[in-house]
Order: structure tokens, then sequence, then C-alpha cells
């Protein structure tokens, strides 16, 4: 076929090849730790040759560009259509990181599917025809294969589409804590747990998000969640140094508030969390909608070098208050008030802007940053092929990619937010996001996209 211009689609992984060259050969555990056991516990016990050799050959078979062996996953979904979540992350695993054939297979083989609901334009049926996957009736089915007992590697936990009700906040409930619950039901059953990964927040409001995270933790369930957009590429390539002080950014994001607004706050996340001593907490947020959002730009209450330098990554030439408001209908800012004194402001601006983009301030030598956050607006989304990337090396290794502890402060912060918004802007405090967590994860560039194709192709 020749040799492939861009770094994503042949190869392996940079992600899938560091973690394997670096995690000990002693923590690949084939049938994961009992219940009752830590997960230091568990890597203590000793571990069968053939499990020792597995992520070897894993490795060699990456390295050589094919797959030595398949780690098995169910997908538990909401529906699985043409382009949606389902489709742009599952579908990679039959269909390969182009989601045509033609691109590089994954380490994962999706052996189980099951959807809540199911529309008309289903593809989930014709796929598992295809490429012979179990069309499961429930989720026990899907994670045991009828035998009654947990047999496979691995769960992707993706509800992110179909016919659910809205929370008195707005935000769609999506049935991630049901899902959960039916997943640990077949855990605790089978005396055994496997990596799970998440699909966006963890849950559309604080408690089950707090509480997908409690019992993850207590089970010793290695787990991951969140967006696409950290991950992705930046345009242009900018991340603040890791360990230097932030005092404000600025972060810009346009479409659906809980949808769309939930990848800003984990852009968001994603830059700040490196900052010098970690993420510390959230003191207090508060929502502003409509013409009080001007008037809070008037008030300065968002920088306005650092709205400009976001703008100018997703505009051409200066954009003044007044044209904003020209384009702008229904502008959203969100206010986050850090514990150690960071302040971030998040605009909606629908009518102005398409894309992610922030910038940001250091008090060492009060220069601004500003990037965009790119991701591939075309088939096959480039950027789910790098979330996927993450998601393979947590089910080859058991360790995650990234911290979970980011995704649940992002859905804890998209909650509180939407609940100030309906207490007509009030600033909230929020001692329940009070925690800090630390994380060596830094951002990277990945290697260039493949092209684009229209997104009604295959």
């Amino acid at each position: 076929m020749g040799a492939d211009p861009s770094g994503i689609g042949r190869g392996p992984s940079p992600v899938i090849a560091e973690v394997l060259r670096d995690s000990p050969v002693s923590r690949r555990r084939a049938p994961g730790p009992p219940l009752g056991f830590s997960l230091t516990q568990a890597m203590s016990l000793p571990v069968p040759l053939e499990c020792r050799l597995k992520p070897i050959l894993i490795a060699v078979g990456l390295l050589l560009g094919f797959r030595a062996h398949s780690e098995t996953v169910a997908v538990l979904t909401t529906e699985y259509r043409h382009n949606s979540h389902a489709d742009v992350i599952a579908s990679r695993l039959v269909l390969t990181d182009r989601l045509d054939g033609t691109g590089k297979d994954s380490p994962l083989k999706m052996v189980s599917v099951y959807t809540d609901q199911r529309p008309p334009n289903d593809i989930s049926r014709l796929l598992a025809a295809s490429h012979r996957f179990r069309v499961a009736t429930n989720i026990a089915d899907a994670l045991t294969l009828g035998t009654g007992s947990l047999a496979v590697d691995g769960v992707l936990l993706i509800a992110e589409h179909g016919n659910y009700p809205k929370s008195e906040t707005g935000n769609t409930r999506y049935p991630k804590r049901r899902f959960w619950d039916e997943t640990l039901a077949v855990f605790r059953k089978s005396g055994r747990v496997v990596p799970v990964f998440v699909d966006k927040h963890l849950a559309d409001n604080w408690d089950d998000a707090k509480y997908l995270y409690d019992s993850a933790r207590e089970l010793s369930i290695p787990i991951m969640a969140g967006s696409s957009v950290p991950g992705s590429w930046r345009r242009p390539p900018l991340a603040p140094v890791p360990g230097e002080p932030l005092e404000e950014i600025v972060i810009l994001t346009y479409g659906s508030t809980d949808h769309y607004g939930f990848h800003a706050l984990e852009c968001l996340q994603s830059v700040v969390e490196g900052r010098r001593g970690g993420e510390t907490g959230v003191r207090a947020v508060r929502m502003t909608t409509g013409g009080a959002v001007w008037m809070a730009l008037e008030e300065r209450r968002v920088d306005p070098e650092l709205l400009s330098a976001a703008l100018g990554r997703l505009v051409e030439g200066p954009l003044s208050t007044t044209a904003l408001r020209e384009k702008v209908e229904k502008p959203i800012l969100w206010e986050i008030d850090y514990l150690d004194g960071l302040r971030a402001r998040v605009l909606e601006l629908n009518g102005a802007i398409q894309g992610w983009s922030g910038a940001w301030r250091s008090p060492a030598d009060r220069s601004v940053k500003a990037t965009q956050f790119w991701t591939q607006e075309a088939r096959p989304a480039a950027h789910f092929t790098l979330l996927l990337n993450g998601i393979e090396s947590m089910v080859l290794t058991g360790k995650p990619a990234w911290p979970v502890e980011r995704t649940l402060m992002s859905s804890g912060l998209l909650d509180a937010l939407l609940r100030s918004g309906q207490r007509s802007g009030q600033m909230l405090a929020t001692p329940w996001l009070g925690w800090a967590y630390a994380t060596p994860w830094r951002w990277h560039e990945p290697p260039p996209p493949p092209p684009g194709r229209p997104w009604g192709e295959q």
C-alpha cells in the first residue's frame, strides 16, 4: 500500500509502546485481582509463566506492526449508529483506526455489544454479522458471553447518544449508573474485575459520578473516563511548563452547553492540573447567561487580553465586544475559582466560533500563551484514535493512561455550574470539589492525522 505519510495509521501506538516498555511484566494478570485484595497485594501474587510472557508477546506484535494477542472487550452503549460515539470509538476495533479497513488494527478485540436503544439507523447488527461479535441481550450477557462468569478483558461504557430525559439542570440523563451497577454485579459474582473506560463524564450529576469513582476504588477497578479533546492536537502546540504557577486561564467553547461544555472543562483541567502544587480543588463557581455576560466583560471579570488571545486562535482578525454581541445571541460565562487562587473563565460563544481554544498567563513573565484544541471534524475523526490509544494501554497493562480524577472534577464542575445557572447565576460554594490530585500526565503533540473525508462516508 506504500508508505503512510501520517503517524496515525501504521505501526504501534507510541502510547502503547511506551507503556508496555515501562510496565513491569508482573503487572499483567490475566484473571484480574480477586475481590478483597488491594492492587498492591494482587501484584505480589505468584504469576504463571504464560501470564508473564503475555505482555512480551503483545509488545513484540505491536512493534512488528501486527497483533500477537488480542485482549477482548465488551462494548456497552446507549445506541450504535454511524458517527455516534460507539461508532467512532468501538468501530475502530473492527474497521481499523481509519474506520475503512485501511489503517492500523487495534490490539483489542470487540467480542460483544449491548445496545440500550436501537434506532432505525442502528449499525451494530450489520457489523456483528460481518465481524462475528456477540449482540448481547443485556449487560450481564455482554460481559459473560453466556458463560455465567466474566469472560472479557475490558469494558467500554459508551453512553452519549439516544433518547433520554433531561435532568433538572438540563444535563442529559444517560444511564451510566445503571450500566455501572450491572457491570459491578457481574464483577462481584465472578470474583474478579477488569479495566473499564467510561466515555465523557462519569455521570450527569455529582452524586452518581462520585459513586462510580468510589466504587471503582473500593474494588480496585482500573478506570478511565473523559473527553477525546485534551489529548488531541493543539495549534500551535503549546502547554504550560510542568510545575509552573498559573493565575488565570480563559477557555472558549461552542455547541450544546452540557455536551460540548464538558469538553471545554476537560481541556481546562488538562491544562491546569499540571500547575505548581497540582490540582488543589475548587472553591466556588458561577454561571452567567444572556446580557449579564456582556456586563461581566465590561466589569473585567474576564481578562480582556486572554479573551482576545483565545479568540485569535479561532477567528481571523480582532473581534470586539460589540462584534461579539452582534454574532452571539445567547452567551454563557462560567467562572471557576480554585482554592489556590487560580481563576478560570469559560465562555460559550455560539455564532462567533466553532471550536475550542484557551489562553493563560503565568505570573513568571506575564506572557500570554494561546492555543486551539483542534479536532478532526471529518471522518475518521482521528482524535478518537488518540482516545482509543489510551484505552488500549489501560486494558493491556491495567494502568490508566490519564487520571480519572480529572474527569471526576470535570463532571463535578459541570453539575455545579449548571446548578448555579438554575439559581440565577449566584456564586455557588463547592466544598465537595475542594479536593486535590496530582498526575504525571503531560500533553505531547500527536503525529499528524490522516486525511479527512466526508462524514457520510464509511
